[in-house]
Order: C-alpha cells, then sequence, then structure tokens
C-alpha cells in the first residue's frame, strides 16, 4: 500500500498544502484548532471526494481515480489505526508504571512499619551488620 503512495507520488490535500505519505504519520487525530491538519479532517475529505466520484459508469465501472482515492483513503485509515493503538499501548504503559510505583511505595511503607516495631538493640544490630 505504502509502496504504490510512493511510486504514484500520492498527495494528501490539507489546511497547510500537500502532504505525502510519510507527514501523515506527525499529524494529530484530530484538532479543535480550524485550519490546522488533522488525520481525521483529512480521512473525511478524501471520504468525501471519492463518494463523488463515484457516480455510476457502466463502460468503466472503476475509474483510475476511483482507485487512486481508495487507496489514499485505506493509507489515512491505517494511519489512524496505528496511532490510535499507539496511543493506547501508551496509556496502559502508563498506567502499569503508575501501579507499580503506588504498589512500590507501599511496600517502602510496610517495610518501614516492620522496622519500628523492632527493638533499639535489634536495629542496632541490624546498623552494625551493614
Amino acid at each position: 500500500m505504502f509502496e504504490k503512495a510512493v511510486r504514484l507520488k500520492l498527495r494528501f490535500d490539507s489546511p497547510q498544502g500537500l502532504m505525502s505519505a510519510e507527514d501523515l504519520w506527525d499529524l494529530p487525530l484530530t484538532s479543535s484548532r480550524p485550519n490546522k491538519a488533522n488525520l481525521n479532517d483529512i480521512a473525511k475529505e478524501v471520504s468525501r471526494e471519492l463518494k463523488a466520484s463515484g457516480e455510476e459508469d457502466f463502460v468503466n465501472p472503476t475509474s483510475k481515480a476511483d482507485e487512486t482515492l481508495q487507496l489514499k483513503l485505506e493509507i489515512v485509515k491505517h494511519v489512524i489505526h496505528v496511532i490510535q493503538a499507539e496511543n493506547e499501548a501508551a496509556r496502559e504503559l502508563a498506567n502499569k508504571r503508575e501501579k507499580k510505583a503506588r504498589l512500590l511505595e507501599l511496600i517502602a511503607h510496610k517495610q518501614d512499619q516492620e522496622l519500628e516495631g523492632k527493638s533499639v538493640e535489634e536495629l542496632t544490630a541490624m546498623v552494625e551488620a551493614l
């Protein structure tokens, strides 16, 4: 799919001008600012173009333009899905790190409580053993 895009020198219209397939990886999924390039708006525009060119033709059922637009849409959708999966994996990793830090904090607290329960002689012996 990406090889075809490179060979065809596909470009995607955006508010910042034409973008190549590799430029899509640098875009956010959505944007609250108007006229800011984002994957969702690019996908919507390509989909609109594809639907507009979808007038029924009985002699030439699919045109080269339709194939190109379909390829563009598949590329943008693929980039969106990959970025969404990466974002979800990053969220899961952050949650795991947060949970691990909390557990380590609780372990340290329990160890402190255990040490506080020891007598002075036991603590002195532990210091001397170090």
